[in-house]
Parts: C-alpha cells; sequence; structure tokens
C-alpha cells in the first residue's frame, strides 16, 4: 500500500486527504497532538526525517509531505512547529527541510501559505476549486515528480468579515483569529471538511483535506503513467 510521512502534521488536515486518496498515513510534529487521527511520533519533525533516512527506514514510505513553520514574511504568520504548538518566533525551516528531503531519494511535496516562503509554486490550491467556504491560498512545491496545473478559479465574492474597519459579506469564511466576523469553530470544521478536531488554533492551522486528496491523486496518476 501506498504510504506517506506527514511532517510538521498538526492536527492532520493534510494527512487526511492523503488517507482520502489511498494512502497509508503516519505523522510527526513536536506538539503534543491528541485529535492526529493516524500514527503519529512526537518529535522534532526534521530530526525524524534525518533518523528515518540514516537508518533506512525511510524506504517504507511512497512519498514524504512536509508543511515546516512560515518564515515571518508570511502572508499569515499565525503559528509555528514549537514545543507550545501555536506562536513563539517564526522561523524559516524550508532551506532545511529541502535539503533533508532530497536526501531521502524519494518524491516529496513541500507546502507554505502565500508570502515570501522560498519555495517553489509547482502547484497553488484555493478553496474555490473544492468548492469550500475558505479561500485559503497554498503553494507546494514537488519534488522527484510533476504534474498539470489545475486551472485557479474565479472567486465568487468576498471572505466574510471586517476589513479596514469596513464589514463585508461573502461566501467565505476567515479561518484565522478571532472577532471581526472570522468564523467560529463549527464554521471552520464546516468550510474546511475537517471534523475530528475542534481545536481553534489546530484548526486556523490547518490545510484543507481536500487539497492533499488531489495531490495524492495526481501523484498516483503520475507513478502509473512513469510504470506505464
Amino acid at each position: 500500500m501506498r504510504r506517506v510521512l506527514d511532517l510538521f502534521s498538526c492536527a492532520g488536515g493534510a494527512g487526511w486527504g492523503y488517507h482520502l486518496a489511498g494512502f497509508q498515513v503516519d505523522g510527526c510534529d513536536t506538539a503534543h497532538r491528541p485529535n492526529y487521527p493516524f500514527a503519529y511520533h512526537r518529535g522534532d519533525a526534521l530530526e525524524y526525517l534525518d533518523h528515518l533516512t540514516t537508518t533506512g527506514d525511510i524506504e517504507r514510505y511512497t512519498l514524504v509531505h512536509a508543511s515546516p513553520p512560515c518564515q515571518a514574511g508570511c502572508a499569515l504568520t499565525i503559528g509555528t512547529n514549537t514545543s507550545q504548538g501555536w506562536g513563539g518566533t517564526h522561523q524559516d525551516l524550508v532551506t532545511d527541510t529541502r535539503r533533508l528531503l532530497d536526501a531521502t531519494g524519494l518524491p516529496y511535496v513541500i507546502e507554505q501559505p502565500n508570502g515570501r516562503a522560498p519555495i517553489r509554486k509547482d502547484i497553488s490550491l484555493c478553496g474555490e476549486m473544492f468548492g469550500l467556504g475558505v479561500i485559503r491560498h497554498r503553494n507546494f512545491e514537488l519534488g522527484r515528480w510533476t504534474t498539470p496545473t489545475p486551472v485557479h478559479r474565479r472567486h465568487r465574492g468576498y471572505v466574510r468579515g471586517y476589513r479596514h474597519g469596513i464589514y463585508r459579506d461573502g461566501p467565505y469564511v476567515a479561518a484565522y483569529g478571532e472577532g471581526g466576523g472570522k468564523a467560529t469553530v463549527p464554521e471552520m470544521q464546516q468550510a474546511m471538511g475537517i471534523t475530528w478536531t475542534d481545536v481553534h488554533e489546530e484548526l486556523t492551522e490547518a490545510i484543507p483535506p481536500a487539497y492533499t486528496r488531489w495531490i495524492g491523486t495526481a501523484f498516483s496518476i503520475a507513478r502509473q503513467e512513469v510504470l506505464v
């Protein structure tokens, strides 16, 4: 069975998407994640990846996904992979993540929000592509595999809430922060398709599973084409 290693896994938004695409999922995060719905290693994600590569245990995986904490220049700096789980000093871990992923010899995916994070934007996904109630743009760098870039659909309206003191209604909710018309926990769960956690901070950091379901499916198709 195809197996994905989900690094900086948070509560499992990315992992659940790969699960829906037919992968067995193992997660790793330095914070305590009791809501994570799959097998899970608590520890530093990069140290764990280096350990798996050094011991050869990385060979049990088909694909590695990494969502390293975004640097301070990102459009949304809403959390990092600290021992507390959220907040604290934002670090640029992308360079070290990529270096260790290259050393595995495996295909990989690096995810980052919009902003100045130093990744190639091989794929950019948005909630509107999947009929979701959030915009939540995310960029993905693909290592050792590729797939055609999907068309970015035009947004249907505003994200609900206040911006510069003006309130606007719209078909999307703001799944970050609190107050100012931002989404409640139940609204975030419904908008992103996440039901297994009701922790506000975990939801604000989550990737909608529809994104990685699409990526996991695209990866499987790409691999089949290589084998033919």
